[in-house]
């Protein structure tokens, strides 16, 4: 089954009381191109979400945007600068003895001096907070998958209805073939009648320029080869792998034994069909490019 290069997933989760949110979301892309954005002090997990996206997907453009909220997490500590503490108190001791005033320190007092009460904040376990991260980035690329399998399961569908179409007018195309050259032998034959008059045809000659002809008109190698890129592309369709970059390459062949059957076609009926066929590649080519 294939996948649509196309595709948007998103989850949540928690780290202690760090909550994370990830969102992820691709276009198309010849190439494997992912950016994650995330806040500054997390840029050391950049890579390690990379690596896990790269695992699920081989080609397009993601976008992966990561949440670590920690307005509810519990990690203040305020600590006593002792030292300090202490030579503040014997700092106004001295005073009260020294002008004779009231000793009268209280903790308020003491606590509203600079530094006396430190606000520091604790580090997060990184490494936990790092597998955390894969978790829920794992999460939210179970439902991009998901969401990339549906549309995958859409333009497999068309694809294949084109494929159907294609085969239609490649059976078309090989009645009218024999067909023309039976009409080359006629008309050659009525010119020549025409041109030499009473003289006696050489019928021998006719059926050499008409083997000439149908040898130059014969589109049995093209038809050949073209149902051969079609049973591929039918392979390709139902594989689970990454299809996208190889039927990229078959539809180009699709194109060129389209054209080498447009250009020995003298048949204005043939000429149509081929026309056809051409429209319905150029429509697989346009879908195939939205495969993974």
């Amino acid at each position: 089954m294939i996948k649509s290069m196309t595709g948007y997933g998103a989850a949540k989760g928690f780290s202690g009381d760090i909550e994370i949110s990830i969102e992820l979301k691709s276009v198309n892309s010849r190439y494997f191109d992912c950016s994650v954005k995330l806040p500054r002090v997390y840029i050391a997990f950049e890579e390690p979400i990379k690596a896990l996206v790269q695992k699920h997907i081989s080609r397009g453009k993601i976008d992966v945007f990561v949440t670590i909220d920690t307005s509810k997490a519990d990690d203040v500590d305020v600590k006593i600068n002792r030292p300090l503490a202490a030579a503040y108190i014997t700092a106004m001791r001295a005073l009260a003895l020294e002008y004779d005033i009231i000793d009268n320190i209280g903790v308020m007092e003491l606590a509203r001096f600079p530094d006396v009460l430190q606000i520091e904040k604790r580090e997060a376990d990184s490494e936990l907070l790092c597998n955390d991260i894969s978790e829920v980035a794992k999460c939210a690329l179970m439902s991009f998958d998901e969401m990339r399998a549906r549309e995958g399961k859409k333009l497999q569908a068309d694809i294949e209805s084109r494929l159907g179409c294609i085969e239609s007018l490649l059976l078309t195309v090989e009645e009218i073939s024999p067909r023309s050259v039976e009409e080359y032998t006629v008309k050659l034959e009525a010119r020549m009648r025409e041109v030499l008059e009473s003289i006696e045809i050489d019928e021998q000659r006719i059926l050499q320029e008409a083997a000439i002809f149908a040898d130059r008109v014969a589109i049995n190698e093209e038809t050949v080869r073209l149902k051969s890129h079609l049973t591929q592309l039918r392979e390709m369709l139902a594989s689970a792998e990454p299809v996208g970059r190889k039927m990229d390459f078959l539809v180009q062949e699709l194109n060129r034994e389209a054209n080498t059957i447009g250009s020995k076609g003298h048949d204005t009926e043939m000429a149509r069909a081929v026309v056809e066929i051409k429209s319905e590649v150029e429509k697989i080519r346009e879908q195939a490019q939205n495969v993974e």
